[in-house]
C-alpha cells in the first residue's frame, strides 16, 4: 500500500465515527453520495453564521462578501477542471439538471426531427431520460452504443453509429452501476472527426480522477457536488463558451436578466444567463471548500489509493464461492457490483446493515444495465478515499456469514 494519509483523512469526516446497530459504521455507498469533511461542514456553518446574504444584487457588506465567496467558488471549479473561463462554469442543482439544461436549451435549439443522439448501454437514467424527452418533443432519434459482458463500451460499434444525422453524443465517463471507465478521449476524437459535439457525464468520475476539460476537448461536462464530498443540491455544467453563448436560457427569472420590460427581456451574459433565481449560496461556497479539500490531497493520489482498494476488494470477492461480480472492465473505478447465488440483493443490503455496513442494493438508476445482465438488481459496494482494507475485510466477512445463514 502506497503512503496515503488515511488516518488523517478519516479523522476529517465526523460521520465515520458513528455506530450503526452497535457496530462501527462501514460506509460503502459512495457511488450514491459521499460523506462530507469537517472543512465543508464548517464552510456552510460559517457562511450562515457570518456572511450570508443574497448575492449579485446587493451593495451592502454582507451581500458583497457572499458574492465574492460564491464567485470565488466558481473560479475554484474552473481551475479544478481546467476550463478556459469562469463564463463556462454554470451552477445547477446537480448533474441531472445540467443534462436537462443541455437537452432543453442546446437540444431544442440545435436539433430537429430525424437528428440522432448517441448514448451508451451503461448510462444512468439521468443520461437517458432527458434525451428520450427531447426526442419525443422534436422527433429526434436516440441510438444506443452496446457494451460487452465485461461492461466495456464496444468502440467499433459506437463508431459505426456516427453518421451525418448524428448531432450529439452523450456518454458517461465512468459507469455508476459497473465502475467501467469509458475511453472518452477516443469517443470525443471520433465524434469531433464528424463535427459532432460530445457531452460527458462526469458525476461518477469527478471524485476519483483528475479531469481536464480542455485536454479532453469535450463540449459539455456535467457533475454533482454531493459525489465530490460537497453539499447536495449543487452541481456544475461546463460548456464551451461559444456553445453556451448560442444557447437560449433554460429558465427565466431574476439574476439572468439585463433589462426587463413588458414588451421584451434582454438576458444577462454568461454564466448568469443560465442561473435564474437565488442559488444554493452557502452550498456552492461549500462545494468550493470540497474542491480545496480534495485538491490538497491530490486527485492522482486519491486515484492511486482507490485503485489499490478496488484491487484488494476484487481479489477477496473472487475467493467467495457463489459471489458473482457484475462488470469486470479492464479500466474500472472503485465500484464492486455483485450478486450472491440464491440471495436477493435487497436481503444482502438489509443483512449487511445489521452489521453496520452500508452498501446500495437495487438497479442503481441503471435499469437497462440490469436488463443486459439479466438480473433484477445488484448489491454495490463503492469505495472512496476514506475507506480502508480493514473495512473491506469486514464487508467480506459479512458476505460469508450471509452465505452461511442462507445455507
Amino acid at each position: 500500500m502506497s503512503i496515503f494519509p488515511i488516518e488523517q483523512i478519516r479523522a476529517d469526516f465526523p460521520i465515520l465515527g458513528e455506530t450503526v446497530r452497535n457496530k462501527p459504521l462501514v460506509y460503502l455507498d459512495n457511488a450514491a453520495s459521499c460523506q462530507k469533511p469537517q472543512a465543508v461542514i464548517d464552510s456552510i456553518v460559517h457562511t450562515y453564521s457570518h456572511e450570508y446574504a443574497n448575492i449579485h444584487r446587493g451593495v451592502h457588506t454582507l451581500s458583497v462578501r457572499a458574492t465574492d465567496k460564491f464567485e470565488g467558488a466558481r473560479e475554484k471549479v474552473r481551475a479544478f477542471i481546467n476550463a478556459a473561463s469562469t463564463k463556462e462554469i454554470i451552477f445547477v442543482r446537480g448533474a441531472t439538471e445540467a443534462i436537462n439544461l443541455v437537452a432543453q436549451s442546446y437540444g431544442k435549439s440545435q436539433l430537429k426531427a430525424g437528428d440522432e443522439i448517441v448514448i451508451s448501454a451503461m448510462e444512468h437514467h439521468a443520461n437517458i431520460v432527458p434525451w428520450q424527452m427531447l426526442c419525443q418533443q422534436i422527433g429526434a432519434v436516440l441510438k444506443v452504443a452496446p457494451m460487452n459482458q465485461q461492461g466495456e463500451l464496444l468502440f467499433d460499434e459506437f463508431e459505426q453509429l456516427l453518421n451525418a444525422n448524428t448531432k450529439l453524443v452523450a456518454i458517461t465517463q465512468m459507469s455508476n452501476a459497473l465502475g467501467s471507465i469509458n475511453p472518452v478521449e477516443k469517443v470525443i476524437a471520433a465524434a469531433h472527426a464528424k463535427n459532432i459535439p460530445v457531452l460527458l457525464d462526469g458525476a461518477q468520475a469527478i471524485p476519483h480522477m483528475a479531469v481536464d476539460v480542455q485536454a479532453l476537448n469535450c463540449d459539455f461536462y456535467v457533475f454533482s457536488g454531493h459525489k465530490l464530498y460537497g453539499p447536495s443540491g449543487t452541481g456544475v455544467l461546463y460548456g464551451k463558451q461559444a456553445l453556451l453563448e448560442a444557447m437560449p436560457p433554460y429558465q427565466g427569472g431574476g439574476d439572468m436578466i439585463r433589462q426587463v420590460t413588458f414588451a421584451k427581456t434582454e438576458y444577462a451574459g454568461l454564466p448568469h444567463k443560465f442561473e435564474a433565481g437565488t442559488p444554493a449560496i452557502a452550498e456552492i461556497i461549500g462545494l468550493g471548500a470540497a474542491i480545496d479539500y480534495v485538491s490538497g490531497i491530490g486527485m492522482d493520489n486519491i486515484a492511486a489509493y482507490e485503485a489499490e482498494l478496488l484491487d484488494y476488494a476484487t481479489q477477496q470477492a473472487e475467493r467467495i464461492k457463489g459471489l458473482n461480480i457484475i462488470g469486470q472492465a479492464a479500466h474500472k473505478g472503485g465500484i464492486l457490483s455483485f450478486t450472491l447465488d440464491r440471495i436477493h440483493p435487497h436481503d444482502i443490503g438489509t443483512m449487511l446493515d445489521s452489521l453496520g455496513i452500508a452498501i446500495r442494493a437495487g438497479h442503481h438508476c441503471a435499469m437497462p444495465v440490469m436488463d443486459f445482465y439479466g438480473v433484477p438488481a445488484t448489491a454495490r459496494a463503492s469505495f472512496a478515499m476514506y475507506n480502508t482494507r480493514q473495512e473491506i475485510d469486514v464487508l467480506m466477512q459479512g458476505i460469508k456469514s450471509l452465505i452461511e445463514v442462507f445455507g
